[in-house]
């Protein structure tokens, strides 16, 4: 169907969400197994530095590790609160982060980062001008820090107020919360069906009945990415295939032997990638194979891949060509793969 669609349902008994735009898969999200959820909040003991690395591990509940990038001069069994940042690769410590956020759809409210914040991509001066307004009464006596996200442009104010009160609200019991010195959860990460309200565009349709998924094709659309290569048009296609070392991608022309097939399948392929690793819910390194083309071409190719990722929500680093001429990424792991989550 035409307009955008979000469905909430469960596959084999986890909870998922899918956005589908003109009848597209556009983003999935399916709950994972036992780690803990980014945004999950912990307080946890510092436990020994890395030494060359600049990071502490610290102690979790129930005997779980993780890791704290930049904490020099921290000494062990100090309590702390720390924010789950991402999923960790198979058998490492969770990564984790002491810029505790409290994130909602209108509002993040920042306890470390004093100071009232509007999103950049609000650009209309009135408006900026009008949500400050609403921003600063609502934050008024309070120390911690609040951003407006760019879904309070659509938003009235009633609802601006309310979610900024609870994002508040939620800090201040977390942050003041000193009742033990062990580790402790404190905060558990949103699942998909929060994370779909919270951070995607608002739908046309919203379907949260049992049996969402087959009523707008969501489990078809999923086969696309799941089986096979991921079709690109004019008989491309572009595999993706997670080893244990790194995610790989090859590009492929298919049966067109034109002088511009390559930079075609390329072009289409670049455009597509950042939707397929979202989906698939890929990320750490990432190889690319593109399709023999001139080195002329690099540099629109590369264009065409910042622009793609520049509107992508999960963080991506474009790292560049090999001598062998691949081209790598890195990518944030702020998902599990797909392909370990669902029902075999």
């Amino acid at each position: 169907m035409k307009g955008r669609v979000i469905a909430l349902d469960h596959i084999g008994g986890r909870e998922a969400a899918a956005l589908m735009e003109d009848g597209r898969l556009a983003d999935f999200l399916i709950a994972g197994g036992d780690a803990p959820r980014p945004g999950t909040i912990f307080r946890a003991l510092t436990d020994r530095p890395l030494k060359g690395q600049g990071g502490m591990m610290m102690r979790l509940p129930g005997g779980a590790t993780g890791f704290l990038r930049k904490a020099r001069g921290l000494a062990p069994g100090r309590a702390m609160l720390v924010q789950v940042t991402g999923y960790g690769e198979p058998g490492k410590a969770v990564p984790l982060a002491d810029r505790v956020l409290f994130k909602s759809r209108h509002a993040i409210v920042t306890p470390r980062a004093p100071g009232i914040n509007i999103s950049r991509a609000i650009r209309n001066a009135d408006l900026r001008d009008a949500l400050l307004e609403i921003a600063h009464a609502a934050m008024e006596g309070s120390d911690f820090g609040l951003i407006l996200r760019s879904a309070a442009a659509d938003a009235d104010e009633k609802g601006i107020i309310a979610d900024i009160a609870a994002m508040r609200r939620l800090a201040e019991q977390v942050m003041g919360d000193d009742s033990a010195l062990g580790p402790e959860l404190l905060f558990e990460g949103p699942g998909p069906h929060e994370l779909a309200w919270r951070d995607w565009p608002a739908p046309d349709v919203l379907a949260d009945t049992s049996g969402a998924f087959a009523d707008h094709g969501v489990a078809e659309a999923l086969d696309a990415f799941l089986n096979g290569p991921l079709q690109l048009g004019s008989g491309a296609s572009m595999w993706i295939e997670p080893t244990r070392a790194l995610v790989a991608v090859d590009v492929n022309t298919g049966a067109d032997t034109s002088p511009a097939a390559g930079l075609k399948a390329n072009l289409a392929a670049a455009r597509a990638l950042p939707r397929a690793l979202r989906i698939l819910g890929l990320g750490g390194q990432i190889t690319v194979d593109f399709a023999p083309l001139p080195q002329k071409d690099r540099r629109l190719l590369e264009t065409t891949l910042r622009a793609a990722f520049r509107s992508d929500a999960v963080e991506t680093a474009l790292v560049g060509w090999t001598p062998l001429g691949h081209y790598e990424l890195q990518r944030k792991r702020e998902r599990q793969p797909i392909l370990e989550l669902l029902p075999k």
